[in-house]
């Protein structure tokens, strides 16, 4: 569009025969004016604008002002294109509500039981998302730094842990009961279970890391084992391995193998770890 500015050309009685004198009355924003005032500098000491003689009147000359015409930007082409960046903004704000959480449970702004189930939601939502956009994002790291995101407790969470804090370390605060028989005949259960699974050849993720994500939980409980059990650290590194996995994804032979042995040799540690705890 066009904006009309008015210059208008007077004599003033101070030695000077000729001067002018620009008024600019734009209604547009206070940069444009400042533009625009320059120009007509510029012009007017390049002689476009022929001098006045001093006996001429005041006279007015319309200058149009012309403004790029606004474009559209399509931010999408197809109806696939626009699930897909409806997909990574699904992603974009699991991540960040994760470490919003994490930095509440920190904080102390929300109990642990609340922040816990909250948690487990938002792994569960990015398990799943991450599963769809396995093709077109390989790489949940490289997602974070293309965005800069800038939350690393979140990634910590979602993609080296996959368990809430709470599961991955339990209050030193726990009740007596933590270390009563029922919480060791809970992880000989799920030593078993685990274990048992893995020979009827359930070696997809999705049935995999519940087992191992319920055994680290109530290895956590009982709090005569250190927090450098072997149980505890293979559980961890076995966790954090399957979280960079499709739920779809199956253990290969060589690593199905390889983790029956560690909870096998996890679960002989255990046994041999109860008697020395003492009463």
């Amino acid at each position: 569009y066009t904006q009309p500015v008015y210059v208008a050309s007077k004599e003033y009685r101070d030695n000077t025969p000729f001067s002018l004198l620009f008024l600019i009355t734009c209604n547009t924003l206070p940069i444009i004016q400042s533009r625009v005032f320059h120009l007509l500098l510029y012009l007017t000491k390049t002689s476009i604008f022929a001098r006045v003689p001093s006996s001429s009147p005041t006279f007015l000359t319309k200058v149009k002002i012309l403004l790029p015409t606004p474009m559209e930007v399509k931010l999408w082409n197809d109806k696939r294109e626009r699930e897909m960046y409806e997909n990574f903004a699904e992603l974009f704000a699991i991540i960040k509500a994760t470490e919003k959480l994490e930095k509440a449970y920190v904080r102390d702004i929300i109990s642990p039981a609340e922040y816990e189930a909250e948690c487990q939601k938002l792994i569960a939502h990015f398990k799943t998302l991450s599963s769809t956009l396995k093709d077109t994002v390989p790489s949940i790291e490289q997602f974070h730094d293309t965005y800069k995101m800038d939350c690393p407790s979140a990634l910590n969470r979602l993609v080296t842990s996959g368990v809430p804090a709470t599961v991955e370390h339990r209050a030193a605060a726990a009740t007596s009961s933590a270390s009563s028989a029922s919480v060791v005949a809970e992880c000989v259960q799920n030593f078993i279970t685990a274990m048992d699974s893995l020979k009827l050849n359930m070696i997809a993720v999705d049935q995999v890391h519940p087992l191992l994500s319920d055994l680290s939980s109530s290895l956590n409980k009982l709090l005569i084992l250190p927090s450098d059990f072997e149980g505890k650290t293979k559980m961890r590194e076995w966790l954090s391995r399957l979280s960079k996995m499709g739920a779809a994804d199956e253990l290969t032979e060589q690593q199905a193998r390889q983790l029956h042995f560690d909870l096998e040799s996890s679960y002989n540690s255990f046994m041999a770890a109860l008697p020395s705890a003492g009463t």
